[in-house]
């Protein structure tokens, strides 16, 4: 564990090896921040010259920690891409300007590009992540799947020969993108699409929680979004504590964007790489 005995040991080795990249994951730059963890005050680090994020979006908030409590002068690179494809779709570049939130730029040697329902081309708005040409690490197919129907089904279902790579996202004019989450786990109450991330990176604010997973429940002909909070030591649940988290999704994000029910739990189940994994408790819950 990155936390044992306590919070500073990977600095420790980046100080003791004259580490130059520090590859890490957004949970863990968010852990750090909720430790009140402040290692430009306790280590050199001047020989760490970068350092990565992925597993998950990186919040503006975690973006804010980094530059103030870990290193001011330091290249803060948001990753995302995938084991399947080995690689990323949306990077980082020494070359550009760091925005709090936002992934720098597209990969080179991929043609990707953001997708609306219909299949169009879109610029500020949400909506799907896919590559429109084939890429030089392009997985030809799966293991025993001898009529590539499971291969096809994982990325060519959504548009016609178009990889669909499951993400929701949006790009801006300058080819920065967003990650608000995985598109089979998007919320959709009244008719309206909402990623993940938007609710995580509110409720994660609040220094009662220690995690969250949130899902979107089939009810009375729509969709209800069901939150499960693990506390942090010393916290319970009440009343106070649900219209504070409620209260705080509403005023950042909409009023659809509430959830009908808290719940809290001792834990939340993941993917065998450490990502939370919100299709296994819709399916519990379904």
């Amino acid at each position: 564990s990155p936390f044992y005995p306590n919070g500073n040991i990977l600095f420790d080795y980046a100080d003791a090896e004259g580490m130059t990249l520090f590859g890490t994951s957004a949970k863990y730059i968010d852990a750090l921040a909720k430790a009140e963890l402040k290692p430009r005050e306790t280590h050199d680090l001047s020989s760490v010259r970068a350092m990565t994020s992925t597993g998950s979006p990186l919040a503006p908030e975690s973006f804010d920690y980094v530059y103030r409590d870990i290193k001011e002068d330091i290249h803060l690179a948001s990753i995302s891409g995938g084991t399947d494809i080995l690689g990323c779709f949306v990077l980082a570049s020494p070359v550009l300007l760091v925005k709090r939130g936002v992934i720098q730029t597209r990969a080179l040697g991929v043609a990707v590009d953001v997708f609306d329902d219909d299949g169009k081309p879109v610029r500020n708005e949400k909506g799907e992540l896919v590559c429109t040409k084939p890429f030089p690490s392009m997985p030809v197919g799966f293991w025993n799947d001898p009529d590539g129907s499971r291969y096809h089904s994982a990325y060519f279902d959504r548009f016609d020969n178009i990889w669909c790579h499951g993400d929701y996202v949006e790009l801006d004019d300058e080819g920065g993108m967003v990650i608000y989450g995985r598109s089979d786990a998007t919320l959709n109450p009244g008719g309206v699409r909402i990623g993940t991330a938007e609710i995580y990176r509110q409720v994660e604010k609040l220094p009662e929680i220690q995690e969250s997973i949130v899902i979107g429940q089939d009810w009375d002909n729509d969709v209800r979004v069901i939150l499960f909070v693990v506390l942090r030591d010393n916290y319970v649940l009440d009343t106070a504590l649900i219209d504070k988290i409620k209260k705080q999704i509403r005023a950042n994000c909409t009023p659809r964007h509430v959830p009908a029910k808290v719940l809290a739990v001792a834990d939340i189940p993941r993917t065998k790489s450490g990502k939370i994994t919100e299709l296994a408790v819709r399916d519990v819950v379904h």
